[in-house]
């Protein structure tokens, strides 16, 4: 909470992270069921270019993880939070499946040598930070992937909630809900068009229910 009222709510770091992530997972459980509408899109497209190799980045409780597992990929997934870790472990070690799954703060250098991945997929994950951090793991992204390689993320769009404090430009921190304390960088379909300018966007639209945008684009061969 800020020291005075009406300064900028103040960022979390990832010990705060991990603390309500670990919370939200230990009293929710699976926080997701069933996989993003578009995955059977997604896979599609992935089988068309030949992907064998996914990361499942901020993974959660496993539902995309597992879910890609099921479908023959080979699937790593990574997570802030060792209770999601935890569950989606469970879910494999469940369905007799195999993923590399790993505990790990995403905004920092990922755990994965260059162009370790032909397609990264992460949904309603990366805007949980500031703009700069975003910066900095989309370029990460760009180390891990190989030449070519794909990637499907979803944010979501800016709903005006009046319990949240505003911590920098395009940037809220919620002071109640589930999500209490998270820090939530908004969006728009220009400002990811130009974040991910390394990419040739393949395509960028807002999720059949609403309230998320989704993009699916193509790492650059040369930038």
């Amino acid at each position: 909470m800020p020291e005075k009222p009406g300064q900028p709510e103040k960022i979390p770091g990832p010990a705060e992270t991990r603390k309500v992530w670990d919370k939200i997972f230990g009293e929710e459980g699976k926080v997701f069921f069933e996989p993003q509408e578009d995955m059977p899109r997604i896979e599609k497209e992935f089988e068309k270019r030949g992907v064998k190799r996914v990361l499942d980045l901020g993974c959660g409780s496993g539902r995309h993880t597992v879910h890609l597992a099921e479908n023959g990929f080979d699937v790593c997934g990574i997570d802030v939070s060792p209770e999601g870790i935890k569950i989606a472990g469970g879910q494999l070690e469940a369905k007799k499946l195999k993923a590399d799954l790993r505990v790990g703060d995403i905004y920092e250098k990922l755990p994965y040598p260059d162009g370790s991945f032909e397609a990264i997929v992460s949904t309603r994950v990366m805007h949980h930070n500031t703009i700069e951090k975003i910066r900095d793991l989309i370029k990460e992204m760009e180390r891990v992937l190989a030449p070519g390689g794909m990637i499907f993320i979803t944010v979501p769009e800016r709903r005006e909630n009046k319990d949240e404090k505003e911590a920098a430009p395009d940037t809220f921190v919620p002071l109640s809900g589930d999500e209490e304390g998270l820090v939530h960088y908004y969006f728009n379909k220009d400002s990811l068009r130009k974040e991910f300018k390394d990419f040739s966007i393949i395509d960028i639209w807002e999720e059949p229910k609403g309230g998320h945008y989704c993009l699916l684009g193509e790492l650059k061969k040369e930038k």
